[in-house]
């Protein structure tokens, strides 16, 4: 996994030429499909993607494919969470690495001081705070999971 800036559409799409010119199915179908999402959402927005925007769209794919994992294993179809796993593999090279759980944590305990919650109730505004914060490299599940037990045992 490297983590540099996100790749442009433009990159996106010499890829997906080399993907076609390689012969490799995988890459050319999850290339094909996040360019097709990208396309569009830059057609609804009437301008360019912004990085934040490009991250954005990339984690909506992922999380797709986290899902269609979940349901392969509960139909027992192993040959589609192999491919979907694959796809995920590869998507997760154009994200940003992850926060750990501790950067996590300090990140949430810093937005409760600035903001002053004290109380469970007071989430919505840490989480207003803490969001944009996190850059794309937590999901709102598990942050909101970490504030609320913040808040909690406060």
């Amino acid at each position: 996994m490297y983590n540099r800036a996100m790749p442009t559409k433009s990159e996106l799409e010499a890829q997906l030429q080399t993907a076609i010119r390689d012969g490799d199915d995988m890459h050319k179908r999850t290339l094909r499909m996040v360019l097709s999402e990208w396309k569009l959402a830059e057609v609804e927005r009437g301008e360019e993607l912004d990085e934040a925007a490009a991250i954005s769209l990339i984690q909506k794919q992922a999380k797709a494919r986290r899902e269609a994992i979940a349901d392969a294993e509960q139909a027992g179809r192993p040959d589609i969470v192999e491919s979907s796993q694959a796809e995920l593999t590869y998507l997760e090279t154009f994200l940003p690495q992850p926060l750990s759980q501790s950067e996590l944590e300090q990140m949430a305990r810093a937005s409760i001081e600035e903001t002053g919650a004290s109380e469970p109730s007071q989430m919505g505004l840490v989480m207003k705070d803490l969001m944009p914060r996190t850059e794309g490299r937590a999901d709102g599940k598990q942050a909101s999971e970490v504030v609320r037990n913040l808040l909690s045992s406060d």
